[in-house]
């Protein structure tokens, strides 16, 4: 970082090198906790916590970032908590490679993140922090293979949407109980925004949500707004003791999708009503609140709580594991532009209310595609370009990332579903429904033009062997998408890899839920029905489960990419959740040089 920079940042991360650091910091081997004194006795044990444990994250060659939030159990609960960064390649840390003076301060709610640099490449290291004569839990991670590196295989996990108050979160012990992963994925959705309203089935362990400056909405549900609201959401989610053993056992790359900040959002609009309110100050907020409880590289992107604008955050970014594998992680929320369809313009055409009411149907989901390429037109003269999910630097950075890349596979963090969805329903339905749904349009289907155009770009440079991981749809689905739509003429050009959520509510529950006493709610009379209903007016979707939680796994060799997807079970009769959770594992093997996917069921 530039010395500015790391002036602004100084008090919120530290970036320290293996060599030479033990030299430099005190207390790395004796019991005095961190006073660095060893005349001074350290306060008792019980004076110091851990109550969100400890994960690290952005695993590179050299480096690693490691965090931790850390309370004093005294009534001051304003001052500094004085602690220390302990990292070794010896699980009893005997030989210690770094010990790094931190504090805790309020002003970040408690936590703290270092970037350790110098390490070695393709390495497990351990970690712990020590506050007084208390320690934390001590957790593992591991550094990528060196850039140049031919490395035989890399495996790892992706997994998204884990909503506190649905279902279960069993999928976590799952996960944390894979053998030999390089690191994980987070696709977004790590909390959800909004607490209260109407009852969803949920395990005993997550007791009822609340925070301290939420709004309400006419539903009823509050939503958070405040930093303090943020904070208190992920002090919550990270209590949990399965997201605690997930992150303390391997490494995460993050990103975010809307419900960090605002379901569907767009920038710093939220779309809880059709005026797509825009608000600043809220989207600050959770940026913030992000930035303190994710173990997150800001010596690679950009955070900046001087910059009073929505924007002051900056997450997309790259990873390299040797010559293998290449990750591209994208930012699908900050830099979108509204969605093409208007509410308000949905709204005035069923006689509702433009402002205050709420309209998604028609305008962010099951939209006539023929309305959607209407107001693209008329969006792409407004802004003068195509309206768009990256905008218009973060898309030329995708698109230069992966001509400039050597690696075998590129793979793509992708939030948001990149497999088309629609419905024909020309031969089902009276007019006016009797014509071509686009399912969804908060996802890439919903941006047309700049879908096609980031497709093109792929087939004209000639880039191999993409896949793109995706959360967002709360679906298991594997799909071969193309440069364009029409699975008669275009040109395979990736793989869509989704995975389901942890424990939100399924694409299909939802679909049920919002079809009940419609006409179409023979569509969705049960989940094979359904699945069958899409991939025949989506030939190109090879896989689909919409009715499903769990998370995905990979193993990629320079021959090829083999995910797993893992589906849990749903609750027990008396609502708790499963301990033994695996319902069943489906193989999905793409070959290197081609997009075929080819499918095996309960392997």
């Amino acid at each position: 970082m530039d010395r500015r920079r790391f002036l602004s940042l100084s008090t919120f991360y530290t970036v320290v090198a293996a060599t030479g650091t033990l030299a430099a910091c005190h207390g790395h081997d004796d019991d005095n906790g961190s006073s660095g004194n060893p005349s001074v006795p350290p306060p008792p044990v019980g004076s110091f916590a851990f109550p969100q444990g400890v994960a690290s994250g952005d695993p590179r060659d050299i480096s690693s970032v490691f965090w931790t939030r850390c309370t004093g159990s005294a009534t001051n609960t304003t001052a500094a908590v004085p602690l220390r960064l302990d990292v070794s390649a010896q699980a009893d840390f005997s030989n210690p490679v770094a010990s790094v003076q931190l504090s805790a301060l309020p002003d970040y709610d408690f936590t703290v993140r270092a970037k350790v640099t110098g390490l070695a490449a393709k390495t497990t290291y351990y970690y712990r922090f020590v506050a007084g004569s208390d320690v934390s839990p001590t957790g593992t991670t591991r550094t990528a293979p060196a850039a140049n590196e031919a490395n035989p295989q890399v495996r790892f996990a992706w997994f998204v949407c884990q909503n506190w108050s649905a279902n279960h979160w069993q999928a976590m012990s799952l996960l944390a109980a894979e053998t030999d992963l390089d690191f994980v994925v987070h696709l977004g959705d790590y909390i959800y925004e909004t607490v209260g309203g109407t009852a969803v089935p949920v395990e005993p362990a997550h007791a009822a949500l609340s925070v301290p400056d939420g709004l309400a909405l006419a539903s009823g549900v509050r939503y958070a707004n405040t930093l303090a609201d943020y904070r208190t959401l992920y002090r919550t989610y990270r209590g949990d003791l399965r997201l605690q053993a997930l992150h303390a056992r391997f490494p995460v790359i993050a990103i975010w999708d809307d419900h960090e900040f605002s379901d569907d959002c767009w920038q710093d609009h939220q779309t809880y009503t059709n005026e797509n309110k825009q608000e600043t100050g809220r989207r600050r907020n959770a940026n913030q609140a992000w930035a303190e409880y994710l173990p997150v590289d800001w010596g690679d992107v950009s955070f900046d709580l001087r910059n009073s604008n929505y924007d002051n955050i900056r997450i997309y970014r790259d990873f390299h594991f040797g010559s293998l594998m290449h990750l591209i992680m994208t930012d699908e929320r900050l830099y979108r532009d509204d969605h093409v369809v208007s509410e308000a313009a949905a709204a005035q055409a069923l006689g509702h209310d433009p402002v205050n009411g709420s309209d998604p149907q028609g305008s962010r989901y099951f939209v006539p595609q023929a309305l959607l390429q209407q107001f693209e037109t008329i969006d792409a003269g407004r802004l003068g370009r195509v309206p768009s999910i990256l905008g218009p630097a973060q898309t030329q950075w995708w698109k230069d990332t992966l001509k400039s890349s050597i690696a075998t596979w590129k793979v793509w963090g992708n939030e948001v579903m990149m497999n088309r969805l629609w419905i024909d329903l020309a031969p089902l339905a009276p007019a006016p429904y009797n014509v071509v749904f686009v399912v969804d349009c908060d996802s890439w289907d919903g941006y047309p033009s700049h879908k096609a155009d980031l497709l093109s770009y792929v087939k004209t440079q000639g880039i191999a062997n993409l896949v793109a991981i995706t959360g967002d749809l709360h679906a298991f689905q594997a799909g071969v998408v193309r440069d364009n739509g029409d699975p008669s003429t275009g040109t395979p050009v990736l793989v869509d890899l989704m995975s389901a959520g942890i424990s939100s509510t399924s694409f299909f529950g939802e679909a049920q839920a919002n079809t009940a006493g419609t006409p179409f709610g023979a569509l969705v009379a049960n989940s094979q029905i359904f699945d069958e209903f899409l991939k025949r007016n989506n030939p190109d979707l090879k896989y689909a489960d919409h009715d499903a939680q769990g998370y995905a796994s990979a193993t990629v060799t320079p021959t090829q990419f083999v995910a797993i997807f893992n589906k849990v079970k749903g609750l027990e009769a008396d609502g708790s959740a499963p301990q033994s959770p695996l319902a069943k594992r489906t193989r999905l093997t793409i070959t290197a040089g081609t997009s075929a996917v080819v499918v095996e069921d309960n392997v």
